[in-house]
């Protein structure tokens, strides 16, 4: 491949994750940049960095950075820290629905390699109201199914998903809507996205409308494991979260 060769933004907006406990490697997932006011975060599902029922308690997160645009081979893991002092150094939410499977931590725009060539979703990358979303929209999710990805380059890989709910109400009271899509352990946490129509100039050089956050599969208690194959359902959270999270 020509160095000249150019790439997707949106593959570079999005990063591989590692979950540590200390030394010990606990999963794989993924997750993305989103930026505002000045100020740089890193999101992915909340059950990444804890989930109580599987008794999954990481310690740090690691996430793959770019170092070169010249040279996507070369990169760097990043360590973040999931405690401090003790407490949490992520943010999640709730709402009435209960606990919103979505986690947000900020960054050190400091800390971060100087020649990371980073791209971040901001709020201008919200829908819209002249968005048309409807049933049946395409979508993407960008993400490491499995931890999958383009080891030479260090780049994510993009599963086709359409729209499966109705698109702006909560699914059965909760804060996601459905994705029709094929999708694996690995993918949590990987944004949901839209391409961006040609009137949309606000999106600047990542012309995508961010509409979900991964989290996943969405199945039913009823389903006979045995003679039913399972729904191909998956829960998106919806984006406007990260306004609340990201607020100071």
């Amino acid at each position: 491949m020509s160095k000249a060769t150019p790439i997707e933004s949106v593959l570079l907006a999005s990063s591989r994750v590692s979950t540590y406990d200390q030394q010990r490697l606990l999963t794989n997932a993924s997750g993305f940049f989103f930026e505002r006011d000045e100020r740089l975060f890193f999101v992915t599902s909340r059950h990444v960095v804890i989930d109580e029922p599987s008794k999954h308690f990481p310690d740090r997160l690691e996430i793959e950075l770019h170092i070169d645009p010249a040279n996507l081979g070369a990169s760097v893991w990043f360590s973040m820290p999931l405690y401090i002092d003790g407490k949490s150094a992520w943010r999640q939410g709730a709402d009435t629905g209960g606990e919103i499977d979505v986690a947000v931590l900020e960054l050190s725009r400091k800390a971060l390699p100087a020649t990371m060539p980073l791209h971040a979703f901001t709020p201008k990358h919200l829908p819209a109201p002249r968005d048309n979303i409807g049933i049946g929209s395409s979508l993407l999710v960008i993400g490491f199914p499995l931890g999958f990805h383009d080891m030479l380059h260090h780049l994510p890989v993009a599963r086709q998903a359409v729209v499966a709910s109705a698109y702006g109400l909560r699914f059965q009271g909760k804060g996601f809507f459905l994705t029709d899509a094929r999708t694996h352990r690995g993918t949590s946490g990987a944004p949901v996205v839209m391409k961006a129509h040609h009137g949309r100039t606000a999106n600047g050089t990542l012309p995508w409308v961010l509409l979900g956050i991964h989290s996943s599969r969405f199945d039913i208690d009823e389903r006979d494991a045995k003679i039913d194959e399972a729904l191909g359902l998956n829960c998106a959270w919806y984006a406007d979260i990260l306004m609340t999270l990201t607020e100071h």
